[in-house]
């Protein structure tokens, strides 16, 4: 028997407690993002973040710069609501163009308002077993695993890709819950063998219909 694993359905339902916990709390919440240049799938991401935090209770602001912008010009940004204190969240929508060092913009983001998790110290605390974020994607599996009670503890399982967007917080994640964890990648031999060895597979590497069903 297969089962659908309906991310759109647990969605709704975590909206809905995450706004009652919300109104329950008496505070009110403020998340910043920063998008640069007008890549449309960034900006459709951007706009259904501001979405979800309207429903939910959750203030937002936006910060739109052009697709040449220097990373200078982003840093200051960052830097601008890093210094505000009524913004709880900031959000740089990744990837950002060619020409901009993205790795000074993740480290200039202050690690206690960094809600994807990217910040060094964010993926230290969650390596350690301690995160104080995770990434969104490996979070939203994790609590997808949950919702349909599907075992991870003890469970074998193989993440394919090492992004640190998604493939490494993924293989931390599963570990903290203490599955057996396989990191897959470009450089992997036998793959195919690998996966075959899955009881929980993820697939993070961009790609549709690389994985075959000879492969599982």
């Amino acid at each position: 028997m297969t089962t659908i694993l309906d991310g759109k359905k647990c969605s709704e339902k975590r909206l809905e407690l995450l706004k009652e916990k919300i109104e329950e709390s008496g505070l009110y919440p403020r998340l910043a993002t920063v998008i640069v240049g007008s890549d449309p799938a960034s900006q459709m991401y951007v706009r259904m973040k501001h979405r979800a935090c309207e429903r939910v209770g959750i203030g937002s602001v936006g910060i739109e710069l052009p697709a040449d912008a220097t990373t200078e010009t982003v840093l200051d940004a960052v830097n601008r609501v890093n210094e505000d204190p009524d913004i709880n969240g900031i959000l740089v929508q990744l990837p950002l163009p060619k020409g901009i060092d993205t790795e000074r913009i993740i480290g200039a983001i202050s690690p206690a308002k960094d809600v994807d998790g990217y910040h060094p110290e964010n993926m230290g605390l969650l390596f350690s077993g301690k995160p104080r974020f995770s990434s969104c994607t490996p979070q939203g599996i994790m609590t997808l695993l949950e919702e349909y009670q599907i075992p991870v503890a003890g469970a074998r399982a193989v993440v394919v890709g090492r992004s640190i967007d998604v493939g490494r917080p993924m293989a931390a994640l599963l570990l903290n819950a203490d599955a057996t964890v396989t990191i897959c990648h470009s450089r992997t031999t036998n793959l195919a063998e690998e996966l075959k060895q899955a009881v929980i597979l993820v697939s993070a590497i961009g790609k549709a219909h690389f994985i075959t069903p000879a492969m599982v």
